[in-house]
């Protein structure tokens, strides 16, 4: 509750939210997406309880305010709302149900939400397994990458019960400007996979496009105006542009730092081609995709920005 003064009376303002349910959140990994995520939260008036892998990586939240733990057990002995966002399934499986997971303290009732990216039958896992210990595990990956999250725009793809999802999406909205329900457990993270497969394909095509139109005397920025006005255009070429100078602000103007990883870009098209084998979906370009992007983790592109793709062609053609 807070005042502020307007003309001669005190006026009063109360927030539904602050009433209702601002009860400590625990958040387990604080990485590059982790870290701006758990802080909207502290911005919206939730106490946060945090741990990290890498315990330096939990001082710059504990600095604004964030209570830092020591393992995940201890955040679910203190926490009955917990977001966890971990780089693959291994890690998760790890966070939620190793020596010091989740499930060793989880209090029954306690909200699990997974905004990692990993394997929906992993998910479907570690949803019997809570429900085991009488606690519910909802997916919901993002995408929008490091500057939605810090922006909290982020669009969050949930799986799960759809009674607990108006539980999931008021933590949710902090930290999004989108919150889709898609049905089941596992739902959510079959939505990133589609989503992520379309994307590399995109990039790849757009950092294709552009080589060959610088090749054949095209000015980079006039060829990027013309693709998005005429029926090329897409977010790699409109938002995201893969060809240094460009576009401001993007990871290919800043030597491809920052962004989505060509590692977890590798990994995540990885989920799309063992989730297409499993259902006998044929996906080639998704393959095609997949490899292109392992054969980048290899040579020197593996923290780079996954728009290097642009630089990979360019070497490749020995410019």
């Amino acid at each position: 509750m807070g005042r502020f003064e307007n003309g001669s009376k005190y006026v009063w303002v109360v927030s539904l939210r602050s009433m209702a349910s601002k009860t400590p959140v625990g958040f387990i990994g604080l990485g590059n997406m982790g870290s701006p995520m758990a802080t909207n939260l502290l911005k919206n008036g939730y106490p946060v309880i945090a741990t990290d892998v890498f315990p330096e990586s939990c001082k710059e939240l504990q600095d604004i305010g964030a209570q830092v733990v020591d393992s995940p057990a201890d955040v679910a002995d203190r926490a009955d709302r917990i977001i966890t966002m971990l780089p693959s399934s291994p890690n998760v499986i790890e966070v939620y149900t190793g020596p010091n997971g989740i499930l060793k303290k989880v209090k029954k009732g306690t909200l699990l939400i997974d905004s990692s990216t990993i394997d929906p039958a992993v998910s479907r896992e570690m949803a019997k397994a809570a429900e085991k210990m009488g606690a519910v595990f909802m997916d919901a990956p993002v995408s929008g990458g490091v500057g939605a999250a810090s922006l909290a725009k982020l669009t969050f793809m949930v799986g799960g019960l759809e009674e607990e999802y108006e539980a999931a999406q008021e933590l949710l909205t902090c930290m999004g400007a989108n919150v889709v329900y898609c049905g089941q457990v596992g739902t959510g993270q079959a939505a990133k996979i589609c989503n992520n497969m379309l994307l590399a394909i995109g990039m790849i095509g757009t950092a294709e496009t552009m080589n060959l139109g610088i090749r054949l005397g095209l000015d980079p920025k006039l060829l990027t105006k013309i693709l998005n006005m005429s029926s090329g255009r897409c977010w790699s070429s409109d938002k995201y542009n893969p060809v240094p100078g460009v576009m401001e602000g993007v990871p290919s103007s800043n030597n491809y730092q920052g962004g989505f990883g060509t590692t977890l870009m590798a990994k995540d098209l990885g989920l799309a081609q063992n989730t297409a084998t499993n259902t006998k979906t044929p996906i080639p370009l998704g393959s095609l995709a997949h490899q292109i992007y392992r054969v980048m983790s290899s040579r020197g592109y593996a923290n780079k920005d996954f728009s290097s793709i642009f630089q990979f062609l360019r070497e490749e053609e020995g410019q």
